[in-house]
């Protein structure tokens, strides 16, 4: 399997990977635009824009849209993230230049009709209706919020609800006539591909398309802080945050390896301790998730109202515990766990065109699994242990709790917990 890159003049690139004796193939359109790109103004916009492209053409409806795809057994979709709006389709062989087609027409040329933006902004008010009322969603909005306030990073991608309410056409154009030009998307593609053949098909329907400029990001520092609300619930959510590395940062794995030790499956401290031991809880895990700036492990479970006392104290003494004693048993599963997950998810050509997307877009090249892999087995104990010692000792944290949460402990007390 060989990955090839191509960087049009206009500045679009091209990353395909053909993967032999797989009849299908996955490709899209990433845009390096997200929720950050946002002004105040403008929150919620990047996700709206990313439900408009599915509403008509010029060549097409939203019906003919989907019928493109399904009619030859396809698949399409989009999604929303804080640095990226990515749009992509999953279709056979004989189908990649139809869906890269139907792609690139929904991202160059949305009709933006005044009737389909009324009728996709109900859905949307519906979709952030929705959000408000599963708490294990909401929650991670309030938390990003508490954990980057009063910046792009820390407001939510659906946007509020008044902000949604008022988008025009114009607001729409404006924003992709900023953010939806050539040297601002990836163009990637994996499977049964031929890499040459996009790349010309990719000349032609960005014909005329100038280059743009790179994107100005307001840099994101996490501050902390704490949100609670209490409400009648049948669970009591806790989710704690703390500042991690970078996607770019030397400790970037390290981080990796550290949340995957505390809470990043059945053999971790979190849930063989908080669940398997004391059942104060069914779900508990933590993740680390990284930007271009900045990154936040979350620690996230859902508990009753008579537990979440001693589930949060836990959580606190987990965090101190993992500072002293780590060992090498468990850096070495964190690590096959991770290369492990890694790879069965390289199995499919649509992990393997939003990996190549992502790196694009990160590191400016597609890193080699090999690389990656060294990485990864790099990290030791030694580094695991002194990281966990930073975000046992002086790391800030955010905290949002949601429901029957009166008894939980606030952030200053879990504070105090930790530095004692």
């Amino acid at each position: 399997m060989t990955v090839q890159l191509t960087t049009l003049p206009n500045g679009l690139r091209i990353v395909t990977e053909r993967m032999p004796g797989l009849a299908s193939a996955s490709i899209g359109l990433w845009v390096t635009a997200g929720g950050r790109h946002e002004t105040p103004e403008q929150n919620g916009i990047a996700h709206f824009l990313e439900h408009m492209a599915f509403k008509g053409t010029a060549r097409r409806n939203a019906l003919q849209i989907a019928e493109a795809i399904e009619n030859v057994g396809g698949y399409i979709n989009a999604y929303t993230s804080r640095e990226v709006t990515a749009y992509y389709a999953r279709v056979l062989e004989a189908d990649v230049p139809l869906a890269l087609d139907v792609i690139g027409d929904i991202v160059l040329n949305p009709a933006f009709d005044a009737r389909e933006i009324e009728v996709e902004r109900g859905v949307i008010l519906a979709e952030i209706g929705q959000s408000l009322d599963t708490p294990d969603d909401v929650i991670f909005d309030w938390l990003q919020e508490k954990a980057y306030p009063d910046q792009p990073m820390g407001r939510s991608i659906l946007g509020p609800a008044e902000r949604v309410s008022a988008f025009s056409r114009a607001d729409f154009e404006t924003f992709t006539a900023t953010h939806y030009a050539p040297e601002r998307m990836i163009l990637s593609a994996a499977g049964a591909v031929d890499h040459d053949a996009i790349v010309r098909a990719a000349e032609a329907m960005f014909a005329g398309r100038m280059g743009g400029t790179r994107a100005q990001l307001v840099p994101s520092v996490f501050s902390g802080g704490e949100v609670r609300e209490v409400k009648d619930l049948e669970q009591a959510h806790f989710a704690l945050a703390f500042e991690t590395p970078h996607i770019k940062a030397p400790d970037f794995h390290t981080g990796q390896v550290y949340a995957s030790v505390l809470g990043g499956g059945m053999t971790s401290r979190l849930f063989q301790e908080a669940r398997e031991a004391r059942g104060l809880c069914y779900t508990i895990y933590a993740q680390a998730s990284a930007y271009s700036d900045t990154g936040m492990m979350t620690i996230y479970a859902g508990t009753g109202a008579d537990d979440i006392a001693a589930l949060s104290a836990l959580t606190i003494d987990e965090i101190k515990r993992a500072a002293g004693d780590i060992t090498e048993d468990e850096v070495t599963r964190a690590r096959v766990q991770m290369k492990a997950g890694m790879l069965m998810g390289l199995e499919s050509p649509s992990s393997r065109a939003e990996r190549m997307a992502r790196m694009v877009h990160v590191h400016g090249r597609v890193i080699p699994l090999e690389e990656t892999v060294a990485r990864i087995d790099s990290v030791t104990r030694a580094d695991v242990q002194a990281f966990a010692a930073r975000i046992a000792t002086d790391a800030p944290a955010a905290l949002a709790l949601y429901g029957p949460v009166e008894a939980a402990l606030t952030l200053d007390a879990l504070q105090e917990r930790r530095a004692a």
